[in-house]
Parts: structure tokens; sequence; C-alpha cells
């Protein structure tokens, strides 16, 4: 019984194994070994609740495609005006705001010289886009050729 003990005491037990005396020891290193970093889970988070207003707004959309028939110029108006009242998640959009501000540094993104801003991530931007009236007309543009309230 003893001798299980021993294991624990300085200086006696088993020697370290070569990749645990190379492995670095700190708070960092353990907090990081520890599950998803915050930049990821806060991506994940986005891009779920991103997608499930984009099918909500898709569903609104239809609806009013719907009602309105024929009459793009009744669709166009009426699009528009929602877009605009439209009340859309303040958390989500602090949540987006926070990601844009904090994750080029949580992911030690390096800098492009020429640009002054961080590289692009497979060919895109960090930066999500806040969900308003823009970003909603955008994603579901009123028929074209039509003159929208707003404009």
């Amino acid at each position: 019984m003893l001798s299980r003990d021993l294991d624990e005491v300085d200086g006696l037990g088993r020697p370290l194994s070569r990749r645990a005396r190379h492995a670095q020891r700190s708070v960092e290193a353990y907090l990081q070994a520890g599950g998803r970093p915050r930049w990821m889970e806060r991506v994940m988070e986005i891009d779920r609740r991103t997608a499930e207003e984009r099918r909500s707004h898709a569903a609104a959309y239809r609806r009013l495609r719907d009602e309105c028939g024929a009459d793009e110029a009744l669709l166009a108006d009426s699009w528009v005006r929602r877009a605009h009242a439209f009340a859309f998640d303040d958390g989500l959009n602090q949540l987006i705001a926070e990601h844009n501000q904090w994750y080029p540094v949580e992911r030690d993104l390096a800098m492009d010289i020429r640009t002054g801003d961080y590289v692009l991530i497979n060919g895109r931007s960090y930066r999500r886009p806040h969900l308003d009236a823009a970003w909603l007309l955008e994603q579901f543009p009123p028929p074209v050729g039509i003159r929208r309230a707003g404009d």
C-alpha cells in the first residue's frame, strides 16, 4: 500500500515521458486543451441563429408574395416597409459585434500589409453582417425594376 503512494512523492515514482517533458505547462495551454475555443462556439451560434432568421424571413416573404399576387409594386412596397419595421434580434446582433471585435485577436489573424486589414479566411472576411433592414433586403430583394419605399 505504501509503495503506491510513493509515486506522488517528489523524486520518486515513474519518470515523465519525453512528450510530457516538452509540453507547455501554463494556464493558457490548459484552457486551450479544455474544449472548443470561444470563437468557434460563437461562430457556430451566429451561423445557426442567422440561418433561423433567414428561414423565418423566407417564410414571411413567401406569404407576402402570395398575398400580393401579381401586384409586384405592392409586394415591393410592403416588403420594404416590413423590412424597415421589423425588430431584429438585439442579442444576435450583440453576438455578431462581439465576434467582429474579438475574432481576429482570438484567432491571432495575420495582417495584410497591403490593405491594413486582417487576412481573409478561405477567401472571405471574418466579419459577419449585422442583421438589419439592409441585410434583409439583400437576402430577399423586392422585385426588380420596382421603385421601393424608402429608396
